[in-house]
């Protein structure tokens, strides 16, 4: 069964909607009309790459091309035209759809190029014949060529338990864009339990979309730990009163979870494990950092999770298919774990996240995880967040160094900026061992976020 179909399975209320920027969507419209302007007939069977710069317009698209496309390329708004040709081929793209005229997708080569828009208009709204349509979604690297995931509609809803939430209203939003993994999991949980979405736009101010969520009354929010820290010092956090509230892309550590204690306390704060690749590993709200030790070695729903070599491996129903342009090479091992390549260190009856394998420091030869390092000086009660990262040094080949924000950075003077450097390195000598203390601490006004919400770091 398609994506249109299950939303159209059931009763459905004409405030059932989707929110953009600009315009709201009834959902029920979809079942007399389309968002193609008559073309749809034209991309049944074909390998389409959804290119739309608006959020909402690839959200009608998405439902009303699964089950008539062959293939559905989600093409995040960030990606890099120098990689678009490469998606081209290696996902056999034979359409584009966009929201509006893009010269430059006439260098792709790609004759049947569709737009459509956010307007539902009456239409014959007819599907002769289905399509089990690949999702494929590109990985978020961090340098090269993003690679291209293939999913099933199937493991992309995994987790999803079926039914209406017993929850009303709920409307949920998300910091994510939807064409990555973790916004196309709240877009699809909306619809397919019936809640209203309030989707960001691009660019957006934090401030603004606070401010919007407030307006349209959210319970429920998403984004990763980095959306959620600037949150906090946003004078316009108190625009929302969320019922519930949940991380995942990033390490979630305590301050940020005690924080949004503090400020939502209302709310159930919740951070949970999920990737492109191996789908929804877990979900926890007890209020820690980490993970029980008790979710591994046995199943916990579709789930199953171990630790081996250090890190977590997953297998479960929501794990991709496979990638596609690597001669159709597998995602998961001959046993069904896929290895996420996050490091894992037991402590107790709890699980920790100590990084990425790829993102670790080597200070002669000595292993530095940078997010064990940010979650140590985290903990001091003026910093917002922080970013720890390698410099070269010609004895040891690196040493750790780290960028930090601090509340009312521009208010601080010399004495006060001195003072708080010497409680970090204090903080970091009574948790870490001393080649993981940072020997430069620097002072920033920002930190660059990434589109994907995660902080921007540079792996060697």
């Amino acid at each position: 069964m398609s994506l249109r179909d299950r939303v159209h399975e059931g009763p459905r209320g004409s405030d059932w909607l989707l929110h953009g920027a600009e315009l709201s969507v009834s959902l029920a419209g979809l079942a007399t009309g389309s968002s193609f302007a008559g073309r749809l007939a034209e991309l049944r069977g074909r390998s389409v790459l959804l290119a739309t710069g608006d959020q909402l317009t690839a959200a009608l698209a998405l439902i009303e091309l699964d089950g008539c496309a062959r293939r559905l390329i989600l093409c995040p708004p960030d990606l890099p035209f120098e990689h678009l040709p490469l998606v081209v081929a290696d996902a056999g793209v034979d359409a584009i759809v966009s929201d509006r005229d893009c010269p430059e997708h006439g260098a792709l080569g790609v004759d049947l190029r569709v737009v459509c828009s956010p307007h539902i208009e009456p239409a014959d709204v007819a599907r002769s014949d289905h399509h089990r349509t690949e999702w494929i979604l590109l990985t978020s690297g961090t340098t090269g060529a993003p690679k291209l995931v293939v999913h099933s509609l199937a493991s992309l809803t995994a987790a999803i338990k079926p039914g209406k939430s017993q929850e009303s209203p709920v409307v949920w939003s998300t910091f994510y864009d939807i064409r990555r993994y973790g916004g196309l999991q709240i877009f699809l949980r909306a619809v397919l339990r019936g809640a209203s979405l309030v989707l960001s736009a691009g660019k957006e101010p934090t401030g603004n979309f606070l401010t919007r969520l407030g307006a349209h009354g959210v319970t429920h929010v998403s984004g990763t730990p980095s959306h959620w820290r600037r949150v906090l010092w946003s004078p316009c956090a108190n625009s929302i009163s969320p019922r519930y509230v949940r991380m995942s892309g990033e390490i979630a550590d305590q301050p940020v979870l005690d924080n949004l204690r503090a400020l939502y306390p209302q709310a159930t704060i919740a951070h949970a494990y999920a990737s492109t690749e191996a789908g929804v590993g877990f979900e926890v709200d007890d209020g820690r950092e980490g993970f029980p030790m008790s979710l591994l070695g046995r199943r916990h729903g579709d789930v199953e999770m171990k630790v081996e070599g250090g890190s977590l491996r997953i297998r479960s129903a929501g794990t991709a298919v496979r990638y596609l342009g690597r001669e159709g090479s597998a995602i998961a091992d001959e046993q069904g774990f896929v290895d996420t390549g996050d490091i894992i260190e037991l402590r107790g009856d709890r699980c920790y996240f100590a990084g990425r394998r790829g993102g670790i420091i080597n200070v002669g030869g000595l292993k530095v995880h940078p997010e064990e390092v940010e979650a140590v000086i985290n903990r001091h009660p003026d910093v917002r967040m922080s970013l720890v990262r390698p410099k070269k040094n010609p004895i040891t080949g690196s040493v750790v160094v780290a960028d930090v924000v601090l509340a009312g950075h521009r208010d601080c003077g010399d004495m006060r900026m001195s003072q708080v450097k010497r409680e970090i390195v204090a903080l970091c000598r009574e948790g870490l061992a001393q080649y993981k203390i940072p020997v430069v601490i620097s002072f920033v006004p920002n930190l660059a976020v990434a589109e994907s919400g995660k902080l921007a770091r540079q792996y060697a």
